[in-house]
């Protein structure tokens, strides 16, 4: 396994190309599935595990890691499919997603592959409200399926969602009233989160799929003669997207004169100083890690009092 891991130290040298890597692993069944390597820390073979009472069915236990008490969760349970049947040296691929770690149940990892953004799909319509996928790609002829993590631990253990008292005041709530964010996600589950949270404060959302549906969104909007620093307030967005991803996004709308002004916070699962890095590069205004309704509500607080100002 050291091999397939190896080339996860070259992942940096891929963003900003809208480009990814995929860890592909198998559930019981011979479906492939993949997960975006700069989520993984590293796959190893499951450790013993020990029982923990009153917890999700899905939580088969935790593991200690590196001097880390780490929750193992059976994916495919999560995902809805039952226990994970072959249990004959499962492997563990241990995450990062919005600050907090956990290892997932597998029972084979395949390779890493590097691909473009743009071979990534939205799945196709017709899987259900209820499905756990967020995207879908070929490899090798065969179908890949990406499985929307944000909404398996939003499940497994729910985040709260309220925004603290305090925080938003009545005279930010009526100016907010007038006002529009831009949010962009692929998760049909952050998506939600975003727009409860900004609706709680008062703003109008325009909610968007992926960075390639946001970019036409803005450019038929300044076709049309508009400005996008007039008609929203913000825009909020992933960085990981089927077709295109949040960097990309950012880069193409700072290239435009037309649209350059817009104000853009790049929201994600992604942690790391990194990532802080990136954002200046691409020329994002900040970033925020998911899903922290506080912070996110603070960030758009803020951006109501300066255009209040300016």
């Amino acid at each position: 396994m050291a091999g397939v891991m190896d080339s996860v130290n070259q992942r940096t040298q891929l963003v900003g190309q809208n480009r990814l890597e995929l860890l592909l692993f198998r559930l019981d069944g011979q479906q492939l599935y993949g997960i975006n390597v700069f989520k993984v820390r590293e796959v190893l073979q499951c450790p013993k595990l020990t029982l923990m009472p009153k917890s999700s069915p899905v939580v088969c236990g935790v593991a200690n890691i590196r001097g880390a008490t780490i929750p193992i969760l059976d994916l495919a349970m999560a995902t809805g499919s039952g226990a994970l049947k072959d249990q004959s040296n499962p492997f563990v691929i241990i995450t990062e997603y919005n600050t907090k770690t956990q290892g997932f149940l597998v029972r084979s990892v395949e390779r890493i592959v590097n691909m473009n953004w743009e071979e990534i799909h939205p799945p196709p319509k017709g899987t259900g409200r209820d499905h756990y996928l967020t995207a879908v790609t070929r490899v090798d002829n065969q179908l890949v399926e990406i499985i929307d993590v944000e909404k398996v631990l939003a499940e497994v253990a729910p985040t709260p969602e309220a925004i603290s008292v305090g925080v938003v005041d009545i005279e930010t709530q009526h100016k907010a009233l007038s006002l529009r964010v831009l949010t962009v996600d692929d998760s049909s589950v952050a998506r939600k989160q975003v727009t409860r949270c900004l609706q709680t404060i008062g703003v109008e959302v325009v909610a968007l799929n992926d960075g390639r549906q946001a970019l036409d969104y803005l450019r038929k909007l300044v076709d049309e003669g508009k400005k996008p620093e007039d008609e929203f307030l913000m825009m909020i967005s992933d960085i990981e997207m089927p077709e295109m991803d949040g960097y990309t996004l950012t880069a193409e709308i700072r290239n435009d004169p037309r649209m350059q002004k817009l104000h853009i916070i790049l929201h994600t699962s992604l942690s790391g100083v990194f990532n802080q890095a990136m954002v200046k590069k691409v020329g994002a205004d900040d970033f925020l890690a998911k899903f922290r309704p506080d912070d996110l509500a603070s960030r758009v607080v803020d951006r109501i009092k300066a255009a209040d100002n300016s």
